[in-house]
């Protein structure tokens, strides 16, 4: 099922046929070149001949789960992954995210949602979102790594040397899930991984010293909580 030789390619990985078919239709009609896969054999088949732009894999594979695939994925390439899947255990959606998947969708879910997810997917594997300078650029809030410095609607915003870090490190991965494990690895260091109450005060405490500069409201959910996993950036354009 295609649309054009220039469209991007999607290897979409699910065993159950009804979902498979209304999944692909759905990326068919918005003008992506789907290729499927039943099984997690035929999906690492795929990906090697063919190198899609994104994959889109259920956890709950015949032959070789979906984890297994993402990992196999994650050592030879750094293709996109968005998991979809019947299973909205926060420990699984933690360990596929900490594995190297994109993002997560938990079944049901919308095709506008689906395909926003796709679209941030794809622009974030095209270069991080960054000005020309450097500067991490979303919505009025402008971060400059080089001078560590960062403003909402040009006006300073005064962070901690801490909640300078977890605010970068999640602007560098704006629009996807950084899980609290990631984060507090990333900020303390891994003897505080399990450290979990930090990221709430310090996450609390940026959303309130941003919220005091935001005249218009423009980022009041700029910094998102994932229930019992972790924190994503809100991109604003990741419904264009």
């Amino acid at each position: 099922m295609s649309s054009s030789a220039n469209a991007p390619g999607v290897l979409l990985v699910e065993d159950d046929a009804a979902a498979r078919s209304a999944v692909g239709k759905s990326l068919a009609a918005h003008g992506y070149e789907v290729r499927f896969a039943e099984d997690g054999e035929e999906a690492l088949r795929l990906w090697e001949q063919r190198r899609p732009d994104i994959v889109l894999l259920d956890l709950g594979l015949p032959t070789m789960d979906g984890l297994t695939v993402l990992r196999r994925i994650r050592r030879d390439g750094t293709t996109p992954v968005v998991i979809l899947s019947a299973h909205d255990a926060e420990r699984r959606k933690v360990v596929a995210l900490d594995a190297g998947a994109d993002d997560y969708l938990t079944k049901p879910f919308g095709t506008d949602e689906l395909h926003a997810r796709i679209r941030a997917a794809l622009r974030r594997a095209g270069g991080a979102p960054v000005e020309p300078d450097g500067r991490i650029v979303v919505g009025s809030l402008e971060m400059d790594p080089v001078l560590r410095s960062v403003t909402v609607g040009r006006r300073p915003l005064r962070l901690t040397p801490r909640e300078y870090e977890v605010l970068k490190t999640l602007l560098a991965h704006t629009g996807r899930v950084v899980t609290r494990g990631r984060l507090l690895r990333a900020v303390w260091g891994v003897e505080y991984a399990a450290e979990r109450h930090y990221l709430h005060v310090y996450v609390s405490q940026i959303r309130r010293k941003i919220a005091a500069l935001d005249e218009e409201g423009e980022l009041r959910h700029l910094i998102a909580a994932e229930p019992g996993v972790g924190y994503r950036i809100t991109d604003p354009t990741a419904n264009s």
